[in-house]
């Protein structure tokens, strides 16, 4: 089991790292604010659907065609943590390998969008405050890299739930034989 861990962990951390290692050169280190974030999510989803795969493929293989869903779920957020990993470095070869700093950047957008909200006064104030706030802990490495990790496994942690709920039916999916 711990070589299919490490093998979907990975291809699933190469999918969702090339996602957004491509989505950061296609817009020069600035994703739009209004929809980047759901496309960055939507390529960890398709990314992380490796853990069915993997999932499916050890229960037909390993199981016999039957999986308890501890083990699914088990295997799973294996998988999901591997893949978080690899994200994390793909992040900081992205953010290397682009030159943007994209805690000043984020913090201006911050700022932007508080603006055009209409906040003045106190609100913005409080708005500069806390963007100032997130770019100076984000520059933090300790900080900033359990940020990167939260971004993708929580969705890691929905699909394994999801994978060992649906797989441990073998009636769903059976094996072939």
């Amino acid at each position: 089991m711990g070589r299919t861990l490490l093998t979907y962990g990975l291809i699933a951390g190469a999918i969702a790292g090339t996602a957004l290692f491509i989505v950061s050169l296609v817009f020069d280190g600035e994703p739009p604010m209004d929809y980047g974030m759901a496309l960055g999510y939507a390529s960890m989803l398709v990314a992380l659907s490796v853990v069915f795969v993997a999932v499916k493929r050890h229960r037909d293989s390993a199981g016999g065609g039957v999986i308890r869903f501890w083990t699914a779920l088990g295997l799973g957020l294996g998988i999901s943590l591997v893949a978080s990993l690899v994200y994390v470095l793909a992040w900081e070869l992205t953010m290397l390998v682009i030159g943007k700093d994209f805690a000043a950047m984020f913090a201006r957008l911050f700022v932007e969008q508080a603006t055009s909200q209409g906040l003045t006064g106190d609100a913005l104030a409080a708005a500069q405050r806390q963007a100032s706030e997130f770019e100076t802990m984000y520059r933090n490495p300790l900080l900033r890299l359990p940020m990167t990790f939260i971004e993708i496994f929580p969705v890691g942690v929905l699909v394994s739930l999801f994978s060992a709920a649906v797989l441990r039916n073998p009636r769903l999916l059976p094996a072939r034989a």
